[in-house]
């Protein structure tokens, strides 16, 4: 009978079992109970020294903020946090989501937007960084509500006035907790009820509040662990921004649940350093910190093999050349270099090359692509243990539906999903929450296409399909995927472009080369922009011969810096980004 059955449908018959939570209540509560002496976080003391968090000592961190918190007059009210990845950052989101509404903004936004979003919120109090704090309180006549808390992750001095210190409420909040104020403990969380609002640009610019109740971040935590097993041995690493649902849930929340162990990497430059020091078994990663690991695990190849065996193409992976014992040699000194430990990259926030994936998984480095959205808390489908198609973005998760609504002849059309995992809607914006739910189905703007195993393929979004004259559909994400695919080029954005008296719309590129790569190519040390150009005109030439006539660009232009990007690094489809500068041609 098993053989009868799609692929999506023997996954439902593997899922690995899971004990049912619906808040962070009782999750937090659970865990420390469960793996009370394990260890939750590994951090550095301010001698640079490792030290371990227990989970009792993690509950109790929370137990005593949060009772602060509480004394202060937050209860259901709304808190902000932000902030670089760090432990006061997780104790802080845990005890205000348990306590409040949870507003997480992202460090590396204006102090204008930061504002902005604490204003739409309401929010009462804000915990974080110092660095952060400061530039609110430069523009505190800016702040509707004056009484405004901050509380800082920093140490302060004397001089910061109107800021208090994180360890300070914590104390406080232990003193109260001892001397028998429980309210902390008594707290009843609706699961259903509005208790994360994320504030998410997307690509499209515009800012909206995406409200999310703990049910459909527990539901999204249980999924998870129903198709990728997480090991109370393991330890995840930390990189990606925490403000963001796919970091937050996945590589905080899930093994809080699974009594697993956390680290918080310093900053991109001390990837290498920390991974040496922690030694992770797990990462979450976007594509493009993947391709650079894999650039660097494959140059290095090239430059320790024996000469024999190394390609001239310093960009070429030859470990597929490789006789059985050299292969097992690179296995083992690529692990090392890596901390000796990891055993999957999870990756997500966009499409990652397949061949990159495949390479990670002949190395013995499962690397899992999933697809998901702040919407849905945030992940719909992914690759899993049991079943993997790099070219695919996975699988529906356990109890969610994805189909495709109105497709095209080539089953092309707009994502839909349902399931618990997906939002309560936008803050304050019934309009906009009307729009994308329909019937009990969220719209995701996302375009793809389902095989006949139940994977799902991203096409592209629909804001960003660029319709020719003739009503062809060009999806620029396709057209990208091949020049991004060339070494000689670091990144590019393909648009639809309307030329002065013409309706035609025409594919056209704005490309960012990489000029290390092409000074290798070319055996120059600074390439002149004629050469450049040249040597770009030569690969979008190539790519052109791999898309049929209608999806050919018709003319580009080299950029002399890089795309702004999200937090999760995709490059943005709006503001600059979207300028195309024909004076660069």
């Amino acid at each position: 009978m098993k053989n009868n059955l799609s692929i999506a449908e023997q996954l439902k018959l593997k899922y690995h079992k899971t004990t049912e939570v619906t808040n962070f209540k009782d999750m937090l509560y659970n865990s420390s109970e469960n793996f009370k002496s394990r260890t939750a976080f590994k951090l550095k003391d301010e001698n640079g020294n490792i030290i371990s968090i227990t989970y009792e000592e993690f509950k109790n961190d929370v137990v005593h903020l949060g009772t602060d918190l509480i004394k202060r007059g937050f209860l259901n009210k709304r808190i902000a946090v932000i902030g670089k990845n760090s432990y006061k950052w997780c104790v802080s989101y845990m005890a205000a989501s348990i306590v409040g509404i949870v507003v997480p903004i992202d460090k590396e936004l204006h102090s204008d937007d930061i504002i902005n979003f604490m204003n739409v919120s309401e929010a009462v109090c804000i915990l974080g960084d110092l660095k952060n704090l400061t530039s609110i309180k430069d523009n505190l006549s800016k702040l509707n509500n004056k009484d405004t808390l901050l509380v800082s992750f920093d140490k302060i001095d004397s001089k910061t006035n109107d800021i208090l210190y994180f360890d300070n409420l914590k104390v406080m909040g232990k003193d109260s907790y001892l001397n028998g104020f429980h309210d902390f403990d008594n707290i009843q969380i609706d699961p259903d009820e509005l208790r994360i609002l994320l504030f998410t640009s997307g690509t499209t610019g515009n800012a909206k509040g995406v409200c999310l109740s703990q049910r459909n971040i527990c539901s999204n935590i249980l999924s998870t662990y129903g198709i990728v097993k997480v090991k109370r041995s393991d330890l995840f690493f930390s990189v990606l921004p925490l403000h963001h649902t796919y970091e937050c849930t996945l590589g905080f929340l899930l093994p809080i649940y699974s009594g697993a162990s956390i680290a918080h990497c310093e900053g991109l430059r001390y990837i290498s350093k920390n991974m040496a020091e922690f030694h992770p078994s797990v990462i979450l990663c976007v594509p493009l910190l993947l391709e650079k690991m894999h650039k660097t695990i494959v140059r290095n190849m090239n430059k320790t093999l024996p000469k024999k065996y190394r390609k001239e193409n310093q960009d070429e992976n030859p470990f597929d050349t490789l006789p059985f014992f050299l292969k097992k040699i690179v296995k083992t000194k690529v692990k090392n270099t890596l901390g000796g430990r990891l055993r999957v990259f999870i990756v997500g926030a966009a499409a990652a090359n397949p061949m990159i994936l495949s390479d990670f998984r002949n190395l013995n480095l499962n690397t899992l692509q999933g697809y998901g959205l702040t919407e849905c808390s945030p992940l719909i489908a992914g690759n899993t243990d049991f079943f993997q198609k790099d070219d695919a973005a996975g699988l529906p998760i356990p109890n969610v539906e994805y189909k495709i609504d109105s497709p095209n002849n080539e089953g092309i059309g707009e994502i839909i999903v349902k399931g618990p995992n997906v939002m309560l809607g936008y803050y304050n914006n019934p309009e906009a929450t009307a729009h994308v739910m329909k019937d009990g189905w969220f719209h995701t703007g996302d375009l793809g296409k389902i095989d006949e195993n139940g994977y799902l393929y991203i096409t592209g979004r629909c804001k960003s399909v660029i319709v020719t004259k003739n009503g062809k559909n060009i999806y620029p994400e396709e057209v990208e995927y091949y020049l991004n695919d060339n070494p000689l080029i670091s990144e590019a954005l393909v648009q639809g472009i309307q030329e002065e008296n013409d309706d035609e719309t025409y594919v056209k590129a704005q490309i960012y080369p990489n000029l290390e790569a092409i000074s290798e190519y070319l055996k120059s040390s600074v390439p002149t922009k004629e050469e450049i150009k040249k040597v770009i005109s030569d690969v979008v030439s190539n790519v052109n011969s791999k898309l049929p006539n209608y999806k050919h660009i018709k003319g580009f232009i080299i950029r002399d810096k890089e795309f702004e990007k999200t937090t999760t690094q995709k490059v943005k489809r709006y503001g600059e980004n979207m300028k195309y500068d024909e004076s660069k041609k």
